[in-house]
């Protein structure tokens, strides 16, 4: 026999719903966005303000030479040693990306 008290259930069953509620969870028909280019931007500008932000931090002048004739300093051409840095740090970043792509294939060859 069971003795315990009778389990009290939450509901909004039986019509004890308004029609705003009935039709708060009905589909619109509409696809969900693909929010995957945003992200992509976000980060790329976040990179790019880091590497702003990293040459603001450090002091002293900095001095790149990409070509035997075309030598950047972060003080004059502060937009160009941003975007030297950027292009570093992305590198960085595809080729950490690209090793572990590329390991993840070798691990699924490899694996019996």
């Amino acid at each position: 026999m069971d003795n315990s008290p009778k389990k009290t259930v939450w509901s909004l069953q039986d019509n004890k719903r308004t029609e705003d509620q009935r039709k708060a969870f009905k589909p619109t028909g509409k696809k969900p966005r693909n929010k995957t280019l945003q992200y992509l931007l976000i980060s790329i500008l976040v990179l790019f303000v880091m590497s702003f932000l990293l040459l603001q931090i450090y002091e002293e002048t900095l001095e790149a030479c990409i070509t035997d004739t075309f030598c950047i300093n972060s003080k004059e051409d502060m937009l160009l040693y941003t975007l030297y840095v950027f292009a570093n740090i992305c590198i960085v970043v595809l080729s950490i990306a690209g090793a572990y792509a590329i390991g993840r294939k070798l691990a699924q060859y490899i694996k019996v």
